[in-house]
């Protein structure tokens, strides 16, 4: 495929680095993690700006920024290196977002239009939760698993998903939870799945049998979803219950 052929020009043109050329190699880490992070910045002021201007709802923001941080974060992590040290570079990227959550959520400065544009109802507070969530695992997902692990693509897939379709669309609701409707576990369960492999068959890291992995790879968007529908989020937020399924059930069928 031509994204993955572009990928692997990209690598094979620019990381593979001997060891002599350490300090090249940071200049270009430092270089992606700045330039990554100025997309991030970029996308979050961008959806601030909407906000405020009222040109989109802002429940709408905040799920637009969630879907599109996450893709983001999954299309940028091609452009670093193959080095092991890269990923903790990579985080640094929401370990910045998570400190500037902190920041707003705890009172400890003042950003009314940001904290709008990725709030539900503009309550600071809500910045600990969901928000902060979301970012811890994109953390996580980066040290522990990074790019090349099929767990860790699942994983960041079910994150960069929102139910904005069923907002819309979401007439016909699910009988146990009113709070869910159809449509939206249905584009949940597509978004996951597509986005999922999308990347695995787009970007050249992995080599799996189609014959089977497409089949575990729906099932684990399909029991995820199932979790996403519950209405246990005032119990534990699905910013930690799907993905703690989507993880276990990854490594459980996907893991060599």
């Amino acid at each position: 495929m031509a994204v993955s052929f572009f990928i692997n020009f990209v690598r094979a043109k620019y990381f593979q680095i001997s060891d002599a050329n350490t300090a090249l190699v940071r200049r270009h880490r430092t270089c992606t993690t700045v330039a990554v992070l100025a997309g991030a910045y970029s996308l979050v002021f961008t959806f601030d700006n909407l906000t405020q201007r009222n040109l989109i709802q802002q429940s709408l923001s905040r799920k637009l920024v969630q879907i599109l941080s996450g893709l983001l974060f999954m299309a940028s992590s091609p452009i670093f290196s193959e080095a092991t040290s890269a990923r903790y570079f990579a985080s640094f990227v929401p370990f910045v977002n998570c400190l500037r959550l902190l920041i707003n959520g705890l009172s400890l400065a003042t950003d009314e239009g940001w904290v709008k544009s990725v709030t539900c109802e503009g309550d600071r507070a809500e910045l600990l939760r969901g928000p902060l969530y979301y970012v811890l695992i994109l953390i996580f997902c980066a040290v522990v698993f990074w790019h090349d692990s099929p767990p860790g693509v699942i994983l960041v897939a079910m994150m960069c998903i929102a139910d904005i379709v069923g907002r819309r669309f979401g007439s016909w609701k699910l009988p146990h939870n009113l709070r869910k409707s159809w449509a939206g576990s249905i584009s949940v369960f597509l978004c996951g799945f597509l986005i999922s492999i999308g990347y695995f068959t787009g970007m050249g890291y992995f080599e799996l049998d189609w014959s089977v992995s497409l089949g575990r790879v729906a099932l684990i968007s399909l029991l995820a979803t199932a979790v996403e529908s519950l209405p246990t989020n005032e119990l534990v937020d699905d910013n930690i219950s799907v993905p703690a399924v989507s993880i276990f059930l990854s490594l459980l069928t996907l893991s060599p």
